[in-house]
């Protein structure tokens, strides 16, 4: 999900990384409070103080983040859950789930761990700086630790709102899992009301764009577009795992497709395969023996005016590993692969004996027939 986010540390076992749009908004807090915030709330002081106090803050908000996500973590783990680690970035911070809640009351307490952990910061920040307030009035500490009880009580209560991928949504859905006891049908719906939400903060965001707070309305509109997104990669992610749940490539394949041999032309590969069979993915065989493939894209690598004179056979790409499958892999690892790799179609065979072909294209046209006619409810166990 963060493909470009640098590991800063290891925390009980979990992976910490920073994604490089965490940058932006660490800048943006630390403007914000040094310019705006600490000079109200503390008055007089050298602007080289604010910007220490909204250095400070800024790092206690992030590693109150992380103390957030981590909370979610451990909890995560106790329930069996994998954690591919903890990553800050633009929007905050994110634990990022290896795998699924298996039930309904796991997926609550994963959930409800990080805004409990938020609840108790804020608590924590708040008492400390009402013994700071008496024991040293004029301390500038005082400031940023009113700020960290407040910003973790924000956090907190932001995070409940019922849509993905805040807890709240999270929360939400366990509840209509464990009434529904169907995980599909709660996630649809879960997703349905968190794609409300994004649109009335995308839309308050547009008009509050043309009411003299643009700044803050931007940040409305692009946390929409984020939740909103959010939603609905979620409900995909798990509408294929319930359609391809039990699936093989086996089962998924084009059986007997289309193949040539490696004497003929690509001028002949060109006119009187592609453009007959309507296919931009050809097999390459010798008799009964899988060679490799030939596509659109290696007619695009060799001259127009030398197709006549090239045979399949000079450019074909060879079957390998990266371009082969099995028919007894899982369907839903093919698509891991696909999202991993970007290949979007493969030779399916054992050995050098061709099955088939399968492409991202029947993935989602059986996703698209199976969602008309509606996946069989998933009970849960």
């Amino acid at each position: 999900m963060f493909s470009n986010a640098i590991k800063i540390a290891t925390l009980q076992g979990f992976d910490i990384r920073i994604d490089p749009s965490w940058a932006l908004i660490a800048a943006l807090i630390t403007w914000s409070l040094s310019a705006q915030y600490f000079p109200m709330v503390y008055p007089g002081a050298d602007g080289s103080v604010y910007l220490t106090l909204a250095l400070l803050a800024m790092l206690g908000f992030f590693a109150s983040l992380i103390l957030h996500e981590m909370s979610h973590s451990v909890v995560a783990r106790r329930y069996g859950v994998e954690i591919k680690g903890i990553t800050l970035f633009i929007f905050g911070g994110v634990a990022e789930l290896g795998s699924e809640p298996k039930t309904a009351a796991c997926e609550f307490w994963i959930a409800i761990a990080g805004p409990l952990m938020s609840f108790a910061l804020a608590l924590g920040f708040w008492l400390l700086a009402q013994m700071g307030g008496w024991l040293a009035p004029g301390m500038a500490l005082n400031p940023v630790l009113d700020y960290l009880a407040l910003i973790n009580l924000v956090l907190a209560v932001f995070n409940l709102l019922p849509a993905f991928p805040l807890d709240g949504g999270r929360i939400f859905r366990a509840f209509l899992w464990s009434r529904s006891r169907d995980l599909l049908q709660a996630s649809a719906t879960a997703t349905r009301i968190s794609s409300y939400f994004a649109y009335a903060l995308i839309l308050f965001g547009v008009v509050g764009l043309f009411s003299g707070n643009p700044v803050a309305s931007l940040w409305q509109v692009l946390i929409g577009v984020f939740v909103l997104t959010a939603a609905k990669g979620t409900y995909a992610h798990q509408l294929q795992a319930a359609a391809f749940k039990g699936k093989t490539v086996g089962q998924l394949m084009t059986r007997d497709p289309v193949t040539v041999a490696p004497d003929i032309s690509l001028q002949e590969l060109a006119d009187q395969v592609m453009l007959v069979e309507r296919k931009s993915f050809v097999p390459v065989m010798l008799g009964d023996v899988l060679l490799g493939y030939a596509d659109t894209g290696l007619l695009a690598q060799t001259p127009r005016a030398d197709w006549a004179a090239t045979r399949v056979g000079d450019v074909y790409a060879a079957a390998d590993s990266g371009n082969t499958v099995g028919p007894e892999m899982p369907a839903a690892e093919l698509m891991a692969k696909i999202s991993a790799t970007g290949r979007r179609k493969f030779l399916v065979a054992e050995g050098r004996l061709l099955l088939g072909v399968v492409t991202l294209s029947d993935l989602t046209g059986y996703l698209a027939v199976l969602q008309e006619i509606r996946l069989p409810a998933r009970k849960a166990e």
